[in-house]
C-alpha cells in the first residue's frame, strides 16, 4: 500500500427515518423512505444550483460499516458463494463509500428532500453530482 494520505471531510449528513442497518432497505429502490441532505453552511454556493425533478449521485461514507471485510455472501444470502465485496453493493469494504442514485423533490436552503435514498439516519454525505443525460452535459 501507498504511505500516501488521503482527507475526506463531510459536506453534509443524511436525516433519515432509517436507524437499523437490520431492516433498512438494501437498495433505494426497495422501499426507502424520503430522506434530507443537510449540507453544511460552508458548502452553501456548490448546493445553490441543485434542482426539484432531476437526478443526482450521492457520495456517502458508511460510518457504521466494517472495513476489514473482503468477502460476504451477496444480500447476506448463505446460500449463494462468497464473492469478493468489489463485485457487490455491500456496504462492507476496505473504504466503505456508498454510491446512490436519488431523485430531487425539494431543495429548501441547505436541505435537500430526496426519494431512494437507503442510507442510515446520520450518515455522513461526501458529495454530490448531476446524474448525466445526454452528451451535451457534463
Amino acid at each position: 500500500m501507498s504511505d500516501v494520505e488521503y482527507t475526506l471531510w463531510p459536506v453534509g449528513r443524511v436525516e433519515s427515518p432509517l436507524t437499523d442497518p437490520a431492516t433498512a432497505p438494501k437498495q433505494g429502490d426497495e422501499g426507502a423512505p424520503e430522506s434530507w441532505l443537510v449540507f453544511t453552511p460552508e458548502v452553501a454556493p456548490a448546493v445553490r444550483d441543485l434542482r426539484p425533478g432531476t437526478e443526482a449521485l450521492v457520495v456517502t461514507w458508511l460510518d457504521r460499516a466494517r472495513r476489514d471485510v473482503l468477502t460476504v455472501h451477496p444480500r447476506g444470502d448463505t446460500s449463494r458463494p462468497e464473492t469478493g465485496v468489489f463485485s457487490t453493493r455491500s456496504p462492507h469494504r476496505p473504504n466503505p463509500i456508498g454510491l446512490h442514485r436519488v431523485r430531487l423533490l425539494a431543495v429548501d436552503g441547505l436541505r435537500v428532500r430526496v426519494a431512494d435514498l437507503e442510507a442510515l439516519d446520520g450518515t455522513p454525505v461526501l458529495d454530490v453530482k448531476p446524474v448525466l443525460g445526454g452528451p451535451d452535459e457534463r
